[in-house]
């Protein structure tokens, strides 16, 4: 497979070693890719659902494919978040082109990129940690839930449905957090000169411009791999959302239309090949 070059790539919230956790179409991604710096943007490896009975080898593959851009030379860091702040005793660890950080501040093409993973801002977190790990392990089984209802959904003939995102969309506190939380660290950024703010943590990919009292700011998040299975990617100065299923989807159209065409040749050269024997005489 021919591999993308792109500049920096950014992902979050992997939650490998949780059953919501897509691994192989994150694998599959980041294997389409060779990205000079590669983010990961905390909760990457789910050490508060860690458990040594659920560890899938395409879970495993995804942490080799990381080490590999390492032995390639990538810089890799790894940001701490909230489900890997077990970490956090590590910050300032350096091995090779792996660092081990809470946050990182790039500049891009002059322009400041401040990148955290965002669980700061989480009052939960702050003040009531046990809250905040109860409901990670009720979002874990509703995902669950939510793969067996596809699967039922699919063999019906019906699409699929989101049921975190439906209960986040309908839940007017759900999405004033959202907004508070954007604003917040739009507003922090701003006062301190950033051009882009870059975070994880509500799995709600976005970006878009947020004004605050002093100035505006370009506010990104890079979404999850549970739910969204969603990227953040700069090049070219720059950045955009990569969305796997919109990207797998246009591959498999391809494939299809290649498909399509090679048969149709095949069928000409046959019916060719048929029309010059009825020329030939016994």
């Amino acid at each position: 497979m021919k591999k993308r070059k792109v500049e920096v790539v950014v992902i979050s919230d992997v939650h490998l070693g949780t059953y919501g956790c897509h691994a192989g179409e994150l694998l599959s991604y980041l294997k389409s890719v060779q990205p000079e710096v590669l983010i990961l943007n905390g909760d990457i490896i789910d050490i508060w659902q860690f458990h040594k009975s659920y560890w899938p080898e395409s879970h495993m593959q995804v942490i080799k494919c990381i080490t590999g851009f390492l032995a390639q030379g990538v810089k890799v860091y790894y940001v701490t978040g909230n489900h890997d702040e077990m970490l956090r005793k590590f910050v300032g660890f350096e091995m090779g082109s792996l660092q081990i950080v809470n946050k990182v501040v790039l500049n891009l093409d002059g322009k400041k990129t401040w990148i955290f993973h965002g669980d700061v801002f989480d009052v939960t977190m702050q003040n009531s940690k046990w809250l905040a790990k109860l409901g990670a392990k009720g979002y874990d089984s509703l995902i669950l839930i939510n793969r067996m209802f596809n699967y039922i959904s699919e063999g019906m003939g019906r699409g699929k449905l989101s049921l975190s995102k439906k209960i986040k969309n309908s839940v007017k506190s759900a999405v004033k957090f959202i907004n508070d939380f954007e604003q917040t660290a739009a507003d922090i950024a701003i006062s301190n000169g950033y051009h882009y703010v870059i975070c994880g943590h509500i799995h709600q990919p976005e970006i878009r411009k947020i004004k605050g009292k002093d100035g505006e700011v370009t506010y990104l998040n890079s979404g999850d791999w549970i739910e969204n299975l969603t990227a953040l990617e700069y090049n070219n100065s720059s950045w955009k959302l990569y969305h796997f299923n919109e990207d797998h989807q246009r591959v498999m159209a391809a494939r299809a239309k290649k498909f399509k065409e090679v048969k149709v040749n095949s069928d000409e050269l046959f019916q060719n090949l048929v029309r010059e024997l009825n020329f030939v005489k016994p």
